[in-house]
């Protein structure tokens, strides 16, 4: 017999053996766990750089004016409104408002009865005012144009809010913003008794906050 394929036998055979393969599935076990904990590490760390910030209503306002024979104007008294980011990259922010329709006020009991109306706000069955980012383009140093989903009436429309930023990169600041559109699209087609009231509405946001944990977003220009 040929000593080489004797020898060739042999070692397949121990290789083969249960210890054996045990020891060749194991060799390389050292480096597959270096790279295991290598992918779970960086994630975890880019998480913790992800900006967190919160919004202090006490300090912030929504308003809203419409031109009109009788001045309407008037703020939300009760309001939520949150920043979130899934990235460094401030395009990656995401605005959400969600207003108490009920909390109108102008000043008047009798404007915010007719604004609460089903005419208008329809308070009882559209409880809730909303906007959602959902496209964030920078525009300026410091300055961004907000495409989102806003909901009056129970209808959804896209709608522009056009914002500056106060406080680039410090841990507090404002963002203050405004958003025209035009009531009929939602709606809100009449008007109040011996006023004459235009279309276009315009909201202004002004929303103080504040940074509580990760890096400061990285803007564009």
């Amino acid at each position: 017999m040929n000593l080489n394929s004797l020898t060739a036998r042999e070692d397949w055979s121990r290789i083969g053996s249960e210890p054996e393969l045990a020891r060749v599935r194991t060799r390389n076990l050292p480096m597959a766990v270096l790279w295991l904990v290598v992918f779970c590490a960086f994630p975890s760390v880019n998480r913790a750089q992800v900006p967190v910030y919160e919004v202090t209503p006490v300090e912030s306002t929504i308003k809203f004016g419409v031109d009109s024979s009788v001045p309407i104007k008037g703020t939300f008294d009760k309001w939520n409104a949150s920043m979130k980011f899934s990235s460094t990259d401030v395009r990656s922010g995401v605005l959400e408002i969600e207003i108490q329709a009920d909390s109108v006020n102008t000043g008047s009991g009798l404007k915010n009865n007719k604004l609460k109306s089903k005419d208008f706000f329809d308070v009882k069955d559209s409880p809730t005012i909303t906007f959602t980012s959902t496209k964030v383009v920078q525009t300026g140093p410091n300055t961004f144009d907000l495409q989102g989903d806003f909901t009056i009436r129970g209808v959804t429309k896209a709608e522009k809010l056009t914002l500056t930023d106060n406080g680039k990169g410090s841990t507090s600041g404002s963002i203050d913003g405004t958003m025209a559109f035009d009531r009929k699209d939602y709606g809100m087609n009449k008007n109040i008794p011996f006023v004459k009231i235009a279309n276009r509405v315009e909201v202004n946001v002004s929303l103080k906050w504040k940074r509580v944990s990760g890096a400061p977003p990285v803007f564009q220009q």
